[in-house]
């Protein structure tokens, strides 16, 4: 079985997380769902996935409503997520550090080596790579430049080709 990563903004338009339901309800038979529990995307993601077949990485017990069968992450993932935040590490919070160390995993998977087929998201700026993250990114940025680092091929679906570039990707599934 192969991942793919479905992340975004927690102000995803309602319209494109009815379509992040829909097509992680399509995928479930051909990937496991990595996500990370927030509101928004995240929770679009999650939402469409009715067999099991899914990794919800949290930065900590009780971080959403039904974390009973998800993953908790731990701090194992932070090296890997300073490398890749513009920010001032240092002066983060814990809590601020474990939101983005749980980015890793999403991309990565529980042994931060199994990268993902692919990253499909939503952000209010069109990302699709470390070079063009802003801070309108948010922190779905960190997974971007993760993924992109690591040649996961990334699909922002505000962009209006987003389709294409998906159905690309999986007509070489």
């Amino acid at each position: 079985m192969e991942f793919y990563s479905g992340v975004g903004s927690r102000e995803t338009p309602d319209i494109i997380m009815k379509m992040m339901t829909v097509l992680a309800f399509e995928f479930q038979e051909l990937f496991t769902l990595r996500s990370g529990g927030a509101p928004g995307a995240d929770s679009a993601f999650e939402d469409g996935i009715t067999n099991g077949n899914k990794e919800i990485y949290l930065p900590w017990k009780g971080f959403c409503d039904n974390d009973s069968e998800l993953y908790s992450v731990c701090p194992d993932a932070e090296k890997i997520a300073k490398q890749f935040h513009p920010g001032n590490w240092a002066a983060f919070k814990p809590a601020i550090r474990k939101l983005h160390s749980r980015n890793v995993y999403q991309v990565l998977g529980q042994d931060l080596n199994t990268p993902s087929k692919f990253l499909l998201c939503w952000t209010a700026d069109f990302c699709e790579s470390h070079k063009t993250r802003s801070i309108r990114t948010g922190g779905t940025g960190t997974a971007i430049s993760i993924a992109d680092h690591y040649g996961v091929p990334i699909i922002n679906m505000s962009r209006k080709n987003w389709q294409d570039k998906l159905k690309q990707i999986l007509d070489n599934e």
